[in-house]
Parts: C-alpha cells; structure tokens; sequence
C-alpha cells in the first residue's frame, strides 16, 4: 500500500453551503474551529481550522467532523486483506459533532453531541463474522469523557465508546476500501453511503495527503 491513502466515513443525519455530490448526500466546509467548548485543550489542539460538513438532501446537516492537523503513521499497512489503514489501535483520528440524533454502523442511537473518533480492529471472534468486508472502524467516544490525546488501550476504548452507545457494545462507524473518484458514493448491494475525507499523514518528518472512507449511512449485516 502506498503511504498516500484514502479513508471512507459512515455516519446517519443532521448546514453552510454545500453541493450535493451524490444522491442524497454532499459535503461541504465549515470555517470553524474545533469545539473547543466540548473536548478538552489537549484535543482541541490537535485539530485542523476547519470542518467537514455532512448533509443530506434538501439541506439537513447531518454532523461536523474536524480531523487531527495531522495523523502520526508509524509504519505502512498492506490494505490487501481486512485491515485497510495504517493508524494504531486506540489512536485519535478526529472529533464530531451530531446536532440531533443518529444512528451508527449497528444501528445503535447516537445522541446529539460531541465525540471523539478512534481507530480500532474489529475483534476476530465468532460475534462479528460478516458484519464487513474490513476490520476498520472509527469508535465514538464522549468527548467531555476522552481527554487524551494519545492512543487508548482496548479496555479503555471499548469502554468509553460503550458510554457512547449506552450499550454493551462500542459505538462505531466502518471504514472501507477505497473505490472510485468520487467523494460521496452509494454501495447498491449493501445500501451503504460512503464519505471520502482527506486528512494529513505524518512519518519521518515528512507528510503527505491521506484520505479515508466512511459509511455515514448504513448498517452492517
């Protein structure tokens, strides 16, 4: 895998100016800093000074995501087989923010608020075969109760994002496998729309462009 790449983003309902890009779904920038009401200060300076704005037909925002100014990669991943992206487990990838209600990746509610965005591996148990074709997703952790920025260990993560979901399971959205140019895309067969963010990737003092894909719309099966 090349060390530019690109991250997919699933996420459920909630507006700036904004073209629709497909469908039902656009994205568009909101010249705003990070909430920096909401996250502690540590987090808040992690983050880039503008947000991605998603929305959904006529004109309903769905939530505001603000990635990190940069994400610390550490070695390369081959996306060939179920783990696509190169960040560590536990490692903060961003914070966003629902105006209303949601729904994430297993059709758990998600409240209006703000959260942070982890990286994390499905587990490889019999629970969760077939629920996607990766082992990528992005846990939501309550952001007033994540003040770290440094990479959670597993009992922590699943924890916090557990407080998220009031389930006992964490709250989470998938990231997939790159396809196509486009921004914003609807996977037919699994009726999954997907978002495409471009964040930064720093290695070696070096950084480059890296994108990532995420279902905002969709469940797993």
């Amino acid at each position: 895998m090349k060390f530019a790449m690109t991250v997919v983003f699933l996420v459920a309902t909630r507006g700036v100016s904004t073209g629709l890009l497909a469908a039902d779904y656009g994205l568009g920038t909101l010249s705003e800093k990070g909430p920096a009401d909401a996250v502690s200060e540590g987090v808040a300076a992690t983050l880039g000074d503008k947000a991605i704005r998603v929305t959904r037909a006529p004109s309903q925002a769905v939530c505001d995501i603000w990635l990190c100014r940069d994400w610390t990669i550490e070695k390369d991943v081959e996306a060939s087989g179920d783990v696509l992206y190169p960040f560590a487990p536990g490692q903060l990838v961003g914070v966003v923010r629902f105006a209303r209600k949601s729904s994430d990746f297993r059709d758990q509610d998600i409240a209006a608020g703000v959260y942070t965005l982890r990286y994390a591996h499905q587990p490889i148990d019999g629970s969760h075969v077939g629920t996607s074709p990766t082992r990528d997703f992005l846990l939501l952790l309550p952001a007033a109760n994540d003040r770290e920025t440094i990479p959670l260990e597993y009992d922590r993560l699943t924890e916090l994002s557990m407080e998220a979901s009031g389930t006992a399971h964490p709250c989470l959205l998938s990231l997939q496998r790159k396809e196509g140019d486009e921004d914003v895309r609807h996977n037919v067969d699994r009726d999954w729309w997907i978002i495409r963010l471009e964040g930064r990737a720093a290695r070696g003092g070096a950084t480059k462009p890296m994108t990532i894909d995420i279902v905002i719309e969709g469940l797993g099966e």
